[in-house]
């Protein structure tokens, strides 16, 4: 759309350009959106540039190229990181329902961690560097409490944790998308807790 004579538009701030450092964050915030949003094929260097309000050219003179700039967004903040692994911390018998509240906790709390991880699981779908970021986060937490010889029952865990995210926020199957986190805990837990120890009660 087009602006009047003097008008400013909204996507840019009148007054001093911002510095290097806050043009790079301005564009690292505006494609994690993005690419939470469209995935990693869907997204484009132009479509960013336009989000932020900065020409193409700086995208690619800060990141080289969009692979460059997707590994760049996926990074987690450690605060997530350690909310994810404090989740086995304390009694086996409660490891499910830890595991699965840490999990919705991530994945629906802080959007600065949310959309990364949401645009890491949708780019997944086409993009190597992704699945191989996601299938990472998640099994290195699970492989930190049950040990490397477990793979079978963190691979089961990482693919149920992953299809719940899938159906609720991509796919959007109306049981999930509409259903409250806390009912869904309640039936998730219980599956985690036989998978990640066996126990059968």
């Amino acid at each position: 759309m087009s602006t009047d004579a003097g008008e400013v538009s909204p996507l840019r701030r009148p007054g001093r350009r911002p510095g290097p450092n806050q043009t790079r964050q301005l564009i690292l915030d505006t494609a994690r959106i993005r690419f939470a949003e469209d995935g990693f094929k869907g997204t484009t260097i132009r479509r960013i540039a336009t989000d932020a309000g900065v020409d193409p050219s700086l995208i690619m003179q800060f990141f080289g190229t969009k692979d460059t700039l997707f590994g760049e967004v996926m990074s987690i903040s450690p605060k997530a990181l350690s909310q994810f692994a404090e989740a086995f911390e304390g009694p086996r018998e409660a490891i499910g329902e830890r595991v699965a509240r840490a999990f919705f906790a991530i994945w629906e709390g802080d959007p600065q961690d949310s959309e990364p991880l949401l645009a890491m699981l949708r780019g997944a779908i086409g993009n190597e560097r992704a699945t191989a970021q996601l299938g990472a986060f998640l099994q290195a937490r699970l492989k930190h409490t049950l040990g490397p010889d477990q793979a079978v029952r963190v691979g089961i865990a990482s693919a149920m944790l992953v299809g719940i995210v899938v159906g609720r926020r991509i796919v959007q199957i109306p049981a999930l998308a509409k259903q409250d986190a806390e009912t869904l805990i309640a039936v998730i837990a219980p599956a985690l807790q036989v998978v990640l120890t066996g126990d059968d009660r």
